[in-house]
């Protein structure tokens, strides 16, 4: 059992209870199974079209989410054109999910850009993917086809945004940052994890930052820490919720994950995502690092 708002994270069980919504041509529901099937570890990712969740539509994050030339989110145009054609209205509720060494590594951050662009009714299906196909709930692998609908993006909300300029602020304000990655990559052991292209140019972490890796934030199953756990590991690190903070990884996809627990689970006012993150940080020239333990 869950303590989290329901509004912005779901159980499989509540997803199997409105799987014929989510199949309907009706938009009250969509869902989506967000993905990048070019970097996530094949031995955790089973492929859309080899089995979903009855009713999804598959994204992949980096061509359908992403700008690949500006090495951005999509502008507010794309954004509105992805929806239109997958059968989203602005009052959809839509459902996200995806798998990766990180369960809903992607999902997340789909997720955080369907706030940036104000999507009202956005949710998260806890565990994942991996949860879902290891509890045995039901899958298919056939693809829907909605009706195309009109879609009319809000925002963006940039207070949910950080730019290279905030980081620089933070830094001389005292603002905390959090880093996402793994210890390895904090430390400047590695500059990005096993197996996936090395993005930035110096390994380390920004100064000051605090490291609470990912994987802290969930139980083994995949799921998320009840709050009071997760509240703690954060006051751990000397963060609070009378504070604002910014998260990062390497390219935003990982942080987004912790921008949604300490901005939607937790409830903290002032909660920023550095996208550009570490591809952006470790090639500034100039541009001061740390390396070695946090202190």
């Amino acid at each position: 059992m869950t303590e989290h708002n329901s509004d912005v994270l779901v159980t499989p069980d509540w997803v199997e209870e409105h799987l014929d919504h989510f199949q309907s041509d009706d938009p009250a529901y969509r869902l989506l199974e967000v993905n990048n099937p070019t970097v996530t570890a094949e031995s955790e990712y089973t492929p859309y079209e080899e089995g979903h969740i009855p009713g999804a539509t598959f994204f992949d994050w980096d061509e359908d989410l992403s700008d690949a030339t500006q090495r951005d989110i999509l502008n507010k145009e794309a954004f509105e054109e992805l929806n239109s054609e997958a059968g989203i209205t602005t009052d959809s509720t839509v459902v996200i999910y995806g798998g990766g060494r990180v369960p809903n590594w992607f999902a997340l951050f789909a997720y955080w850009e369907y706030k940036y662009f104000g999507h009202e009714d956005v949710r998260v299906i806890d565990g994942g993917k991996g949860h879902w196909v290891e509890n045995e709930y039901p899958h298919t692998t056939e693809e829907p086809a909605f009706s195309t609908q009109e879609y009319t993006a809000a925002g963006p909300y940039e207070a949910i945004r950080a730019y290279k300029s905030d980081v620089e602020q933070a830094i001389e304000g005292g603002v905390p940052l959090v880093d996402v990655r793994s210890p390895e990559e904090f430390t400047g052991e590695v500059i990005a994890p096993e197996g996936l292209q090395e993005t930035a140019q110096r390994g380390g972490h920004i100064p000051g930052a605090k490291s609470v890796p990912t994987t802290s934030v969930l139980r083994d199953d995949g799921t998320f820490k009840q709050p009071e756990e997760l509240r703690e590991l954060y006051e751990d690190v000397g963060i609070t919720e009378d504070q604002s903070v910014i998260t990062y990884c390497r390219v935003g996809e990982r942080s987004s994950i912790e921008w949604y627990v300490l901005h939607e689970l937790l409830g903290f006012d002032d909660v920023e995502n550095y996208d550009g993150s570490w591809t952006e940080w470790g090639n500034t020239i100039r541009a001061p690092i740390e390396t070695g333990d946090a202190e």
